[in-house]
């Protein structure tokens, strides 16, 4: 806990209050946090937050213009399903299960590229990866980057608030951070860099690879329908991109404790199992809180995962060499000891 207890840069408000309980911040300290954060002129090391949104609300014209010029009810449909399935499904295929976890093995740098790039590039891979490493370890306690005890706002803001590194780490322990990303195959930075940047990323690399999936994708959604195709897709990018930095306070019962027995078995921290980011992206949380390097997560008959079926097709056809699946584990140890206990009781 060493490291996870300081990888993080804390907010001014700090983890915890007096007594060393979480503390929870009024919107107005959240909103100073925010701003601070994304302040470049007052520190270059604020870079990687202003990027995260920067990245983010350079695709608001496109959802103004595909509004104004394009509106129409199919076009709208397909940039909602682009958003929730194809954004959504991807956000747990790579950022989730595979940068991560490394819940499953590329066969060669050729499946990780195409799986990375499959649509347009919204997050750095530093600010989610880092901090769901924390979030794993201190779950709903201070400390979790995304507590969902701390209220909407202080999730929605968390990757510029709460998810960046820490800017001092020793040479040792960003050397231990890096670690957790080079499998990725972004561009890391030396130490040296480091104490310039203040992150793993490198700036020119993140913003020009995200510049050039930007374009990239846009040409292809044009050559597929034009303008009002590319502008909606974008804007289905878009609505995902905003809409997932409130995924955790969803996720883990809005704070309260929402499971459902026969449902959530994981009860060491609030997560809980939702039908619709578990349809439409794989993410059933509860699931994947109890067997977090699980590459599925939807473990039953009812629990689609999108997300593994596009691993176990790579698999199939040679681009992944090896997975680690927790479906049996869990019907053995979980549900089928669950299913009995009812059958006894209502007997």
């Amino acid at each position: 806990m060493g490291l996870i207890e300081n990888i993080l840069k804390p907010p001014a408000y700090g983890w915890t209050d007096s007594n060393n309980k979480f503390y929870k911040p009024s919107a107005k300290e959240i909103l100073k946090e925010f701003f601070s954060r994304l302040n470049i002129f007052r520190s270059r090391k604020n870079w990687l937050a202003f990027t995260s949104w920067a990245s983010l609300l350079v695709l608001l014209p496109f959802v103004i213009i595909f509004s104004v010029y394009y509106f129409s009810i199919p076009l709208l449909i397909a940039g909602f399903v682009y958003g929730m399935v194809g954004m959504g499904t991807h956000g747990t295929i790579w950022y989730h299960r595979y940068s991560t976890h490394r819940a499953y093995v590329f066969k060669n740098n050729f499946w990780r590229i195409v799986t990375q790039n499959l649509v347009p590039k919204m997050i750095p891979e530093e600010i989610y990866v880092v901090s769901h490493h924390v979030h794993h370890a201190k779950s709903d306690t201070a400390g979790d980057p995304y507590n969902a005890n701390g209220g909407w706002l202080y999730c929605f803001l968390a990757d510029a608030n709460h998810q960046p590194i820490a800017h001092n780490l020793s040479e040792s322990d960003y050397s231990k951070v890096r670690s957790f990303l080079k499998h990725t195959g972004i561009y890391c930075n030396s130490y040296a860099q480091y104490q310039k940047w203040g992150s793993v990323s490198n700036p020119y690399y993140t913003i020009g690879t995200t510049l050039f999936s930007y374009v990239f994708w846009y040409s292809i959604f044009y050559m597929l329908g034009g303008n009002a195709v590319a502008c909606a897709l974008m804007g289905g990018a878009f609505f995902w991109a905003l809409g997932v930095r409130t995924f955790n306070y969803d996720g883990h019962g809005r704070g309260k404790d929402k499971q459902t027995e026969g449902i959530d078995f994981n009860n060491k921290d609030k997560s809980i199992n939702q039908y619709w980011p578990g349809f439409v992206a794989g993410e059933w949380h509860n699931n994947h809180h109890l067997f977090p390097r699980s590459a599925r997560s939807g473990f039953l008959k009812y629990q689609i995962d999108f997300a593994w079926y596009y691993i176990y097709f790579l698999y199939k056809i040679g681009g992944v060499t090896k997975y680690f699946d927790s479906k049996k584990k869990f019907l053995a140890e979980y549900h089928a000891p669950f299913v009995i206990e009812n059958r006894v009781v209502n007997a």
